[in-house]
């Protein structure tokens, strides 16, 4: 199963104050520890929303809302996408994750669908085609 660990913003993120080298080192030491377990598949890190935009759809009609956003409790400063057997593993592997500073944070765990939670409503076709696709940006990524 693949699970998206979602890290909430807060104020400090919001206002682009990044982490400082003991941080760093100690998130640097934590991503090893999940590549070294075979679980990582991606990580990242985002720029403050004020650097960033919201897309609303209406039917067709497209509206544009450009950063910052309000309430930064329901921001993103960043993400891990791992692998793990099950939710209780993905929580073990959150609560490993590096607080040098002891401010408070969060860290949301979402399970990824699969093709197979779809059921019938994904054909063999669109299995096969979502397939190919994915083997293409991993073509292009290594």
């Amino acid at each position: 199963m693949k699970f998206m660990l979602i890290v909430k913003a807060d104020a400090r993120s919001e206002a682009g104050v990044l982490p400082d080298a003991a941080l760093l080192n100690a998130m640097g030491a934590y991503n090893e520890d999940l590549v070294r377990a075979g679980v990582l598949l991606a990580a990242e890190g985002l720029q403050a929303s004020a650097k960033g935009a919201r897309v609303y759809f209406d039917g067709r009609g497209r509206r544009v809302e450009d950063g910052p956003f309000a309430h930064t409790d329901e921001l993103i400063a960043g993400f891990w996408l791992i692998q793990a057997r099950s939710l209780d593993e993905a929580i073990e592997w959150v609560k490993r994750v590096p607080s040098l500073d002891g401010s408070p944070a969060q860290i949301e765990i979402r399970q990824v669908f699969d093709a197979a939670d779809f059921g019938d409503a994904a054909s063999p076709e669109l299995r096969a085609s979502e397939q190919r696709l994915r083997e293409q940006v991993a073509a292009r990524a290594g």
